[in-house]
């Protein structure tokens, strides 16, 4: 599937998931530390909900299985 999804942020929403995700990608470690982030994680959660509607597919299973594989590291 080739089809892009665009999504647009407030500098706030932007500063605090990247220091989330930063965090993350350092410490292998997904810790909420300030509910900002959860805030950030939550509105990044409806903005998608909103932009796509394969969860709402009676085949989201599979969807999700594969774009989980298309987006995997090959080995």
């Amino acid at each position: 599937m080739n089809s892009e999804v665009h999504i647009t942020f407030t500098a706030d929403e932007a500063l605090v998931l990247f220091e989330l995700l930063s965090r993350y990608s350092d410490s292998d470690q997904l810790n909420i530390i300030d509910q900002a982030e959860q805030r950030a994680l939550w509105n990044l959660c409806c903005i998608l909900e909103k932009k796509s509607v394969a969860p709402f597919n009676m085949e989201y299973a599979q969807t999700l299985s594969e774009a989980r594989a298309r987006l995997r590291d090959e080995e």
